[in-house]
């Protein structure tokens, strides 16, 4: 029997600079300054179990920096991701749909902390909406994969062409079109296409720019928008235009909607400048006045384990 091979990708280790060249800290609330220190030693434990864990495994497994990885995943059977929802959507950028995922929540918000300094600072941590496992229950999780009990949920992500020619990078939670400059209005039309043939009408608009999600994106920024949360195993894209500006002859139930599966969005950009911005800020792409945009679920789907719960 072969040994499956898996890939670990790990947040760094400590991401808050928590001095300045001086030798004083950057943070002057002492409590704040703890709560990060803290996050960063849970998450260091929590890299340390998971390893041990694979160390007692019949796997072949290679621990890896996710800001280290900047080519497409080849030559594993599996990632597992050690972090939060973040490192779970820099993994997606680079595996296709025959590597399934495993997200480690490894600093989980814990309410009764929340609580605690609600009145100081905001003691939330980690949500892990994407990942199936903590450190409570990751080795039961591995087992059950490694054993071929558990299944991936496969999800649907968004697909960008600009000017007919199909981006690298497709969003798991959503993608964001607006100009460089957030306090600037964003110029651009849009219709829904199906079959080489517009089932809506041309909307031309000035606004903050332009979200579409999929349904594993639809609970974080599109729902706090005021979109709607969508089954995670829907293939519809949900799209919101933000903060438009309505004239006369505006409808403005058509700056909220949904792409169903075979249908697109084909938008037109009017400003000088704009730019893609493909789950959050750190992959983006450019585009200049006249290009077009299409916009669907066309792109290859993610195959991820999922809590029970996150599944429904």
């Amino acid at each position: 029997m072969l040994r499956k091979k898996l890939l670990v990708l790990l947040k760094p280790l400590s991401i808050y600079p928590p001095k300045l060249a001086d030798g004083f800290s950057r943070i002057r609330n002492p409590l704040f300054l703890n709560h990060l220190n803290s996050r960063v030693e849970v998450h260091k434990e929590a890299v340390k179990f998971c390893q041990d864990v694979l160390r007692r495994k019949s796997v072949e497994w290679v621990p890896v920096l996710r800001d280290s990885v900047s080519e497409p995943v080849r030559d594993a059977d599996m990632v597992i991701t050690i972090g939060g929802d973040g490192t779970i959507l820099h993994a997606s950028h680079f595996v296709d749909d025959t590597i399934p995922l495993l997200g480690v929540n490894s600093d989980p918000t814990q309410d009764e902390e929340v609580e605690k300094f609600n009145d100081s600072f905001d003691a939330s941590r980690s949500t892990g909406y994407l990942c199936a496992a903590t450190v409570n229950n990751f080795e039961q999780e591995l087992d059950g994969i490694l054993e071929g009990r558990n299944e991936p949920h496969e999800l649907s992500r968004v697909g960008v062409r600009v000017n007919n020619q199909m981006l690298s990078k497709c969003g798991l939670n959503d993608i964001l079109i607006s100009h460089p400059c957030p306090a600037s209005v964003s110029r651009f039309s849009f219709k829904i296409m199906t079959c080489g043939e517009p089932i809506s009408p041309m909307v031309n608009t000035r606004s903050s720019g332009l979200r579409v999600s999929s349904a594993a994106g639809s609970t974080a920024a599109m729902l706090s928008a005021g979109g709607f949360q969508m089954s995670v195993s829907s293939q519809d894209l949900q799209y919101m235009v933000r903060e438009p500006i309505l004239s006369g002859a505006t409808n403005a139930s058509l700056m909220h909607g949904f792409i169903k599966p075979g249908q697109s969005m084909h938008v037109t950009w009017y400003n000088e400048d704009g730019i893609i911005y493909i789950d959050g800020s750190h992959v983006k792409h450019s585009v200049r006045h006249g290009d077009t945009i299409e916009i669907s679920c066309k792109a290859p789907p993610l195959k991820v384990f999922l809590r029970q719960h996150s599944s429904a």
